[in-house]
This record gives C-alpha cells, structure tokens and sequence, in this order.
C-alpha cells in the first residue's frame, strides 16, 4: 500500500490551515522574545526570559505524558518529574520509564541542529540503533533547505556536504554487513523426548529484534523509507501543510512497531529544519488530546489534516496563555526578591519552579545545593502553593 500525497483539497484546507499557521508564529515569536533593554535579571541562557525558558522545559514534560495518552497510557507528570531527577517514591512503572525515553529523546532534538533528527544518524539514534545503522536518508533530489543552523556548518561548501553524506552511507552498509556476518546460523535442533523424536526450529532473529516481539513481517526499515518518499514529496507545499501531510502519512504506514510516538517529534523536527519554528520544538500531543479520536483515525483523509491543524491551533493557544501564567507568576515572585543577598539561592528557586511542573524539598534540595529545612525556608518565602494536600510526600507548584 502506498501513501498517496497528491491531491490535497486546498479550498477546506484554507481556513484551518490559515489559523494554524498564525498561531504557531505568535507562539513562536512569544518563545524567542529576548525581552527589552533593563530586563537583564529576567533572561536566563541563550538571552531567553525565564518564563520563556520554564515553559519550554516544562513542555517536554507535558509532551511526553500526552504522547503516551494518545498511546491509551497514563502517566502523572509529577511522577515523570521525580522519576527524571531519580527520585522515585515508588518503583517506576513500565509506563513510566516509556515516558521517561520520550522525554530524553524530545530533550535530544531540541538540543541538537535543526536537521539532525531527520539525517540518517539521527533516525538510527533516535531509533536506539548503532549511530551508523541507517540507510534510509530523504532523497537527493530534493530541494535544498536553507537552515540558519551554527557558522561552522554554513562554512561547509555543499562538496563537503555530500562527501559526509556519502561517507555516513558507506559507513551504515559496512556496519550492517559486519552484523550480518557475525550473525551465527541457525540449524535446527533435534531432541528426544522420551520415545518419540521432536524436530524444534530454533526462530531467527529479524532485522528489527527479536520476533518474539517484533512482527517478522513489518520489515520497519522498508516502512521508514515509505514515509521519507512522502517526507520528500511534502517540501513542495507550505511548511505546515507539508508537516500534516507527513503527521497523517506516519499515522497510516505506521514505520515504528513500538515507537509510534516518534511520529510527532519527527514532524516537529521538520517545522524546526524548514524554519518555521526557529524558537522551540512544536508541541502537537496536547492538542491532538482534544480532537476526538474518530476525526483523527477518519476513513477521509482531508478530515484528517483538518483536525491535525485544529490541533496546532488549539496546542498554540493554550502554550500561549501557560507563558502568560508563567510570566505573571514570575513578576509575583521576583518581589521577594528585593534587598536579597546576590548569593541568595531564591533566583534558582524561582527558575527551578518555572522549568517544572510541580517541586518537593528533595528536588530543590538536590538542585540547589540546601538542606531540605532550607528547602521548605525558600518555599515559604515564594509562598508557592502545595498541590497535594497531604503531610508526607508533598509537592509545590504554580497553580
């Protein structure tokens, strides 16, 4: 079966694809605002401002619980937040360490280039195979994005673009056919049992895993260079058509058995490599919850697209008024900053509670570096809220 990408209907697609498109580029420029002259104590790393900076840490978080959400899972993003700072109370579910992987590798594509995470490295890495064990890569003749990545890649003439390019190719086939090699035959096995003889073959190992639970059949790689044929296709239309054309093709060919969550955070990856997100890693997972589950799997394909950008639109908007919150809970909370001591441990308070969703004394005292009496000092002198209500175990938060 092959995804059919053509025949797009624009005259529905217009509208929704118009507000999406506003949305993400308001949000986009409220992200990688820089903050005006006199501000200095309100930015953090790269020249961000800290609400800025506290939401895009909080959104990995959010990201994550959503992905596996939409995968019929559930996972408390207070759970997830212990768990990444290796404070478990409890042992980590299976669940739980899935999320915990999704938030490592959303971590990983927003810190790494904008093209990495759709070159052949980067899908072999984010697939948790050998950095050289890829041979899907788009095809070459496709039009040249232009990416305002780091100097020392825009130096690189596009002669020794190709020549990594090929040397990255030549480096996956001898690494598969090395593995091959290696790969020790499989004989069947002959054994008595009593009187009679039994003749058991011993299964083989398929190229995606183990096939007792990987499905033989799947064959992940083919599936992968599928979706990249589309993948290409799609840098003809505009960026966010082209990211929901390629969102709808992961959901049909399904490339990856046990990372269908990868899918979102390629197509983020595609807005961040063609420049449409230049600030953050797009959040689709939050607004994909809020369309109902029959318009996201409909047998019509337009209906489909129409409610991904519906879906862009709704995670926009809503990203934009959690800044918003952020940013009027920072200004409450930088007054108590008033006469403090420049060895003070309130500013990485303050910005420890904007990057997570919620806190307990043993993270704060692990981050910064205190006792967990003066832990409960900072909280009380923030006056930020406790969320759960009990006496043992609590957490606080921005509420």
């Amino acid at each position: 079966m092959v995804y059919d990408s053509g025949n797009i209907s624009l005259n529905d697609l217009l509208r929704p694809l118009v507000a999406a498109e506003d949305a993400l580029a308001r949000l986009d420029d409220r992200v990688g605002r820089k903050g005006d002259f006199g501000e200095g104590s309100r930015r953090l790393r790269e020249g961000l401002l800290r609400e800025n900076d506290g939401w895009i840490a909080r959104s990995h978080f959010m990201e994550a619980c959503n992905a596996l959400w939409l995968a019929g899972e559930l996972v408390h993003v207070e759970d997830l937040v212990l768990h990444d700072a290796r404070m478990d109370i409890r042992t980590p579910t299976h669940e739980l360490t899935r999320a915990h992987a999704i938030l490592r590798i959303r971590r990983q594509i927003a810190a790494g280039a904008p093209a990495w995470a759709l070159s052949a490295k980067g899908i072999a890495s984010l697939r948790g195979r050998a950095a050289t064990d890829a041979l899907i890569v788009p095809d070459e003749s496709a039009p040249a994005v232009e990416l305002e990545t780091s100097i020392e890649q825009e130096n690189k003439s596009e002669a020794e673009n190709e020549f990594e390019g090929e040397l990255a190719r030549l480096d996956a086939l001898l690494d598969r056919s090395a593995r091959l090699l290696a790969q020790p035959s499989v004989k069947d096995e002959t054994f008595k049992k009593g009187r009679g003889e039994k003749t058991v073959a011993s299964a083989e190992v398929t190229p995606d895993g183990d096939p007792l639970v990987y499905d033989p059949e799947w064959n992940e790689d083919k599936r992968m260079e599928r979706w990249f044929m589309v993948h290409d296709q799609a840098r003809d239309l505009p960026p966010l058509l082209g990211a929901a054309v390629v969102w709808d093709a992961w959901e049909d060919i399904e490339p990856l058995q046990h990372q269908h969550w990868l899918g979102p955070m390629l197509v983020s990856a595609m807005l961040r490599e063609r420049g449409k997100t230049r600030s953050h890693l797009a959040a689709f997972n939050a607004g994909l919850r809020t369309i109902p589950r029959d318009r996201r799997r409909a047998r019509d394909r337009t209906t489909r697209l129409i409610a991904f950008l519906e879906a862009v639109q709704v995670s926009s908007v809503a990203s934009l008024r959690e800044i918003e919150r952020l940013s009027l809970a920072r200004l409450q909370m930088e007054r108590k900053l008033k006469d403090r001591r420049s060895t003070s441990s309130l500013p990485g308070m303050i910005d420890l509670i904007l990057s997570r969703p919620m806190v307990s004394t043993a993270l704060i005292a692990k981050e910064l570096k205190v006792t967990q009496r003066g832990a409960l000092n900072l909280i009380a002198e923030l006056g930020v809220r406790e969320m759960t209500g009990r006496g043992r175990y609590r957490a606080w938060g921005i509420v």
